[in-house]
């Protein structure tokens, strides 16, 4: 397994020092988390390869936003994130296989999302659709030779599983986020394994604490702070003969964050060594 960091591409000038801190903290791989659309261009693919042959780093996935608003909550977040509303729906699916073709570009096949508030009752007259809003964005990127990742957190393990069935696209995987499945309150994730396991193809490893209240999410912590049991979570994954990424997400800024990714780093390893009896690469 390989242990990597998210890297938020925010303007094509930001890239080369975050590429090099990534080398000197002694990381080659990333996530790549992208939001806004116009950077998707020729010109600032062409600039990313040849940073990514600089520096030595390697893009796990492609982690593609969209357009409109996100408020991530239980309230205005069931109305208005990723595919589910139907007012944003096709503007986000542009945006998706916009993103994909972008990735294609760098040479990804990872192409990481949330879908949003996936409606739990197979009844809901949006599930359907839905489905086939996700069938439409799988398709472009089939062609694309890629794979289609939710990542986990706004729905339950099985409405995910159900929505896969549903859409009946076979390049669908999910981004397993440890800790969004605590701090939405929708699952421990070392269960979740036992209903879509073999469907992981990329981790954000992360840690947090659940819900309480009502409204809003629960609290993302350090790594090795909150609820998620990364033993489990680790072992889990290589009984299902994963080889892929750990990547490390902390959402916060600054020094602290910094010290909060080494110190991840190090205890990441030390399992993965344990479960595997490999060092993490």
């Amino acid at each position: 397994m390989k242990i990597g960091v998210c890297v938020h591409f925010a303007s094509i000038e930001s890239i080369p020092e975050k590429f090099r801190v990534l080398r000197e903290q002694g990381f080659d791989n990333c996530q790549l988390i992208s939001w806004k659309t116009d950077l998707w261009t020729d010109d600032n693919a062409a600039k990313l390869k040849e940073y990514q042959a600089e520096y030595g780093v390697e893009i796990s996935a492609f982690w593609c936003g969209w357009e409109g608003p996100a408020v991530w909550n239980f309230y205005e977040g069931q109305k208005n994130l990723g595919l589910v509303p139907p007012e944003y729906r096709e503007m986000r699916i542009k945006n998706l296989c916009d993103g994909a073709d972008f990735a294609k570009k760098l040479g990804v096949e990872n192409v990481v999302t949330h879908m949003g508030f996936i409606p739990e009752n197979p009844n809901d007259p949006e599930f359907v659709p839905f489905c086939e809003a996700v069938k439409r964005v799988a398709d472009h990127l089939k062609e694309n030779g890629q794979w289609l990742l939710f990542e986990t957190g706004q729905e339950t393990p099985v409405t995910m599983l159900r929505c896969f069935e549903t859409a009946g696209a076979d390049n669908l995987g999910v981004n397993l986020d440890t800790a969004n499945l605590i701090l939405y309150g929708r699952a421990n994730p070392v269960d979740a394994l036992d209903v879509f396991g073999k469907y992981v193809r990329n981790l954000h490893a992360k840690d947090g604490l659940y819900p309480v209240n009502g409204h809003d999410l629960g609290h993302e912590t350090a790594i090795g702070q909150g609820k998620v049991d990364f033993y489990g979570v680790i072992k889990g994954l290589h009984e299902y003969g994963y080889t892929g990424y750990i990547t490390i997400e902390r959402e916060i800024t600054g020094e602290q964050q910094a010290k909060d990714i080494l110190a991840a780093k190090e205890y990441l390893a030390s399992i993965v060594k344990e479960v595997t009896g490999k060092d993490a690469e």
